[in-house]
C-alpha cells in the first residue's frame, strides 16, 4: 500500500516538474539575454556618437574621412579617393598664394566651365573635425570666385580672392548649397598636409622643346641678362609630389639656366615615350655649392606639368607662316582690334596673345576677331612679373609655326617712312604697299648670318587730348618725343640661344648669328606710350616685366622705363595733355587714313562692327 501510493506520489511530481521548470528557468534566460541586448545597444549607441555629433536644436551628420584620404591634393591617388567620396566632379590639384589672390589649378569634368555661381570656401588654420558643430560653422568663410578660366589641355584656372584674416590660403571650392555640398562638409576638407605654394618659390610652367624639357620657376634668383651656371641646376619627372612625401622617379642634369629658365635633357623613357609623359609634373633641383663641394640640395615645389605641344591651326607639312607676333597684355581688349587689325594689313599671319591675368573682354574680342578670319590665339599665362619668361615660352611655341617672331606691345606700331632716296621704288607709290612687313622680314629669311631685326621707337605723348581718340591711336596721337627710344625685336626663332635669353623685347641669339638695326627711314615702332590719363595709369596696376620695379614702388624712378617726374602715386601731374611733345608727326596717322580707311564712309576696319 505504502509502496503503491509513493511511486503514485512519484508519478505526479515528475508530470508536474516540466511546468515549475518552464515557469521558473526561462525568467533567468530572458534577464541573460536582456542584459546582453541592452549592452549591444549601449555599444551601438556609443559607436554612432562617436561619429555623429548631435546637439538639443539638430542632428546633423559630419563625414569622418580616412586619413589616408587627407593626404595633399598635389597626390593623384590620394585626391582621386578624396573626390570619390565626396562625389564632387573637380579636383584642386595644387594652390598658389599671390599678392592679390589665391590661383587654384583644377582638373574639372566640365562642371566648372558651366557653373556661375562657384564660391571659395576658407578654414582657420587650427580648426579641427573633431570640433563641435556650431565651431564648424565659424570656422568656415566663403566667397565667389573671381574666375574661372581654361589653362592646359587638362587643367583650369580658378582665381580666388585673399583670405579673410586668420583664415588659411588653402582655398577649396564650393557648388552651391542647392547643388549638395554643405558648409560643414566643405569644411572638413582643411586637412593637415594641405599647401598653398608661394609665388616666390615655384616652378609654375614647363614644355618639351625637342629632347630637352624647358622649366619656369621662381626663386633661383639668378641675374637678369647673365648665363649661369648650369652645374648646380637639376630637372625631376614623375606623378609624385613633395608635400605627401613621395618623390619624383627620374632625375636629369640641366643644360643652361639664365634668368627664371632651366633646359635640362630629357630622361630616356620620356625621349622615346614622349605621348606617354603627357601631364608629367616636372620641377628643379638647386644645389648649393661651398668651397668647391655640394653643400646642399633643395627641389622647388610645383606645379609645372609637361605636355608635347603641337602647333596650333597648321596641318602637318604645311610651311611655316612667314611673319608672327607675340605679345603679352593686361585688360588691353579695347586696344587689340586696331593693333591687330593693322598689322594684318602689313603681313602679320599669326598672333600669339599671352593673357596676364585679364579681367576684360579680351576673350569675346578674339573671338570675334577670329569670327573676322583673323588668326589669333589666346594662351593663359597667369604668372605675375614673368614677362621675359612668356616671352620664352612664346619662342619656344612658335618655333615649328613661324618663320619670323615680332615681340612688341599693344600700344606700339610699325611705320614705314621710306623718305631716304635710297626708297625711291617706295617714294613713287606714295606709301608702303600692303604686306610690307611681311616682305621685309622675308627678305632676311634666307641669310646665314642675320636672325635679328632691330627698330627703334618713337615715343608718343597725349597730343593735347584728355580722353581716348575715338578713331584709335594711330589717328588720334600725333606729337612724339624727338628723340628715339629702346629698340624692340623681330627674331628668327630657329635662331635663338639655347638659354632663351632675353631683355627688353630682344633675345640673345645662337653662336655665328647676329642682328640689323633696320634704319630709321626704312621703318620705326611708333609707341603710343603716354597717352591720355585715364589710360596711362593703368600703368601703375603692375607691370609685366621681370626686372622692373612697378611704378607705385620708390625704385629706381629716374628710369627711362618710367615716365620722367611722375613719381610713384597715380595722381595726374599738371599740364599732362601737353607733356611729351616735342615734334608734331602726322605720319602714320596720313598712312592709315589713306589706305585703310573704307572708301564709301571714311570709316577704319577697327570702326566697323561685326555686322557691317
Amino acid at each position: 500500500m505504502d509502496s503503491s501510493e509513493q511511486r503514485r506520489k512519484r508519478k505526479r511530481l515528475i508530470r508536474t516538474s516540466p511546468k515549475l521548470y518552464l515557469n521558473v528557468i526561462p525568467s533567468n534566460l530572458f534577464s541573460v539575454r536582456s542584459m546582453v541586448l541592452c549592452f549591444s545597444f549601449i555599444l551601438f549607441v556609443c559607436i554612432l556618437s562617436y561619429n555623429f555629433r548631435m546637439n538639443s536644436s539638430a542632428f546633423r551628420p559630419v563625414l569622418v574621412v580616412s586619413s589616408l584620404s587627407l593626404l595633399s591634393s598635389s597626390s593623384d591617388d590620394s585626391v582621386k579617393d578624396f573626390d570619390k567620396l565626396l562625389s564632387l566632379p573637380f579636383k584642386i590639384e595644387d594652390r598658389i598664394l599671390f599678392p592679390d589672390h589665391v590661383l587654384l589649378l583644377v582638373k574639372d569634368n566640365g562642371f566648372l566651365k558651366k557653373n556661375q555661381g562657384l564660391e571659395c570656401v576658407y578654414g582657420k588654420s587650427a580648426f579641427l573635425v573633431q570640433g563641435s558643430s556650431n565651431d564648424s560653422v565659424s570656422a568656415i568663410a566663403k566667397q565667389k570666385a573671381l574666375s574661372v578660366d581654361e589653362y592646359d589641355e587638362f587643367r583650369l584656372i580658378v582665381r580666388c580672392p585673399l583670405p579673410p584674416l586668420n583664415y588659411s590660403a588653402v582655398v577649396y571650392l564650393q557648388r552651391g548649397v542647392r547643388n549638395g555640398l554643405q558648409l560643414e562638409n566643405a569644411g572638413l576638407l582643411l586637412k593637415k598636409n594641405q599647401t598653398a605654394h608661394s609665388w616666390e618659390n615655384v616652378a609654375y610652367a614647363a614644355t618639351f622643346d625637342r629632347d630637352t624639357a624647358v622649366v619656369f620657376a621662381k626663386g633661383l634668383n639668378l641675374r637678369p641678362d647673365r648665363e649661369s651656371d648650369p652645374n648646380q641646376f637639376s630637372c625631376h619627372f614623375g606623378l609624385g609630389n613633395l608635400e605627401t612625401g613621395t618623390k619624383f622617379r627620374f632625375t636629369t642634369k640641366a643644360v643652361t639656366a639664365a634668368q627664371e629658365v632651366v633646359r635640362c635633357l630629357l630622361p630616356r623613357i620620356i625621349k622615346k615615350n614622349p605621348e606617354k609623359a603627357q601631364g608629367i609634373r616636372v620641377t628643379v633641383g638647386v644645389t648649393h655649392y661651398v668651397h668647391g663641394r655640394a653643400h646642399d640640395h633643395m627641389i622647388l615645389p610645383s606645379v609645372a606639368k609637361i605636355f608635347n605641344s603641337k602647333p596650333e591651326g597648321r596641318e602637318k607639312n604645311r610651311a611655316k607662316h612667314e611673319l608672327c607676333v607675340c605679345t603679352m597684355v593686361w585688360n588691353q581688349a579695347s586696344a587689340l582690334r586696331e593693333w591687330i587689325m593693322y598689322h594684318t594689313w602689313l603681313g602679320v599671319e599669326k598672333w600669339f596673345i599671352y593673357d596676364n591675368n585679364s579681367d576684360d573682354r579680351i576673350k569675346e574680342v578674339i573671338e570675334e576677331l577670329n569670327q573676322e578670319e583673323y588668326n589669333v590665339s589666346r594662351h593663359l599665362w597667369p604668372w605675375i612679373k614673368t614677362q621675359e619668361a612668356g616671352f620664352s615660352h612664346c619662342a619656344l611655341r612658335a618655333k615649328d609655326e613661324c618663320n619670323w617672331v615680332s615681340f612688341m606691345d599693344v600700344d606700339e606700331f610699325f611705320y614705314f617712312p621710306y623718305s631716304s632716296p635710297g626708297h625711291q621704288t617706295f617714294r613713287n607709290l606714295g606709301y608702303a604697299s600692303q604686306g610690307s612687313l611681311r616682305d621685309l622680314v622675308a627678305n632676311f629669311s634666307s641669310s646665314a648670318t642675320i636672325a635679328e631685326l632691330r627698330t627703334s621707337c618713337h615715343s608718343f605723348g597725349p597730343s593735347g587730348l584728355s580722353s581716348p581718340p575715338s578713331r584709335g591711336v594711330t589717328a588720334g596721337y600725333t606729337c612724339r618725343l624727338q628723340s628715339p627710344e629702346r629698340h624692340k625685336s623681330i627674331i628668327r626663332p630657329e635662331a635663338l640661344d639655347a638659354t632663351l635669353l632675353n631683355v627688353v623685347h630682344h633675345f640673345h641669339l645662337k653662336k655665328g648669328f647676329t642682328y640689323m638695326n633696320l634704319p630709321q627711314s626704312t621703318a620705326v615702332l611708333n609707341h603710343y606710350k603716354y597717352q591720355v590719363w585715364d589710360v596711362f595709369k593703368a600703368k601703375f596696376y603692375r607691370r609685366v616685366a621681370t626686372y622692373v620695379a612697378d611704378w607705385h614702388e620708390n625704385q629706381n624712378e629716374g628710369s627711362r622705363d618710367r615716365a620722367p617726374g611722375l613719381g610713384t602715386e597715380a595722381i595726374e601731374p599738371p599740364n599732362w595733355s601737353q607733356q611729351f611733345c616735342e615734334v608734331w608727326d602726322t605720319g602714320l596717322r596720313d598712312f592709315v587714313l589713306a589706305n585703310l580707311a573704307d572708301p564709301s564712309n571714311g570709316l577704319l576696319p577697327w570702326e566697323r562692327s561685326l555686322d557691317q
